[in-house]
């Protein structure tokens, strides 16, 4: 069954988690264009994306407002309650959800949703605890695979490139 919501962790998944700093102390953050292409998919599905990060930066949030991901979540302390909370927004349960996300903050909502995935690069205590691990470290496209596995999975994956090509 495809997801009814796709949610997705920043740093370590859409990022290779690491943060640079200029010096004038601007932080700047590298996104996989590749990544994009997974909230086209989706997007192609009317299947919604939210971001959910613990970080608080605009930087996210433009690369959010930029791919019209209309659900983007910063500072978030609690993203099991934030997922229940949107879930209830959108009158579907956490059954109905795929999270990819890679570290310890990550687990709660990994351990609750239908479907959930890690980045290759991830701690091992946490992969072992998803149902899919990309081969794609986090920030060179695993989000876009993670995206490709849950359609061909679900028999749309071709399709929807389809589209596309």
């Amino acid at each position: 069954m495809l997801p009814k919501l796709v949610i997705t962790d920043i740093d370590g998944v859409w990022t290779d988690g690491g943060m640079y700093y200029t010096a004038e102390g601007d932080v700047m953050k590298r996104f996989s264009v590749k990544d994009g292409w997974g909230v086209i998919f989706l997007r192609e599905l009317d299947i919604p994306v939210a971001i959910m990060t613990g970080e608080n930066t605009q930087i996210v949030q433009k690369r959010a407002d930029k791919l019209k991901i209309d659900y983007c979540y910063l500072g978030v302390k609690d993203k099991v309650a934030q997922a229940e909370e949107l879930c209830r927004e959108l009158g579907i349960s956490l059954s109905e959800v795929a999270f990819i996300g890679d570290d310890l903050n990550d687990l709660p909502l990994l351990r609750l949703v239908g479907y959930s995935a890690s980045p290759s690069n991830t701690p091992e205590y946490v992969k072992r605890e998803v149902k899919y691990v990309t081969a794609a470290h986090g920030g060179y496209g695993a989000f876009r695979e993670f995206v490709e596995k849950l359609l061909s999975d679900n028999g749309v994956l071709e399709k929807t490139v389809g589209k596309f090509l």
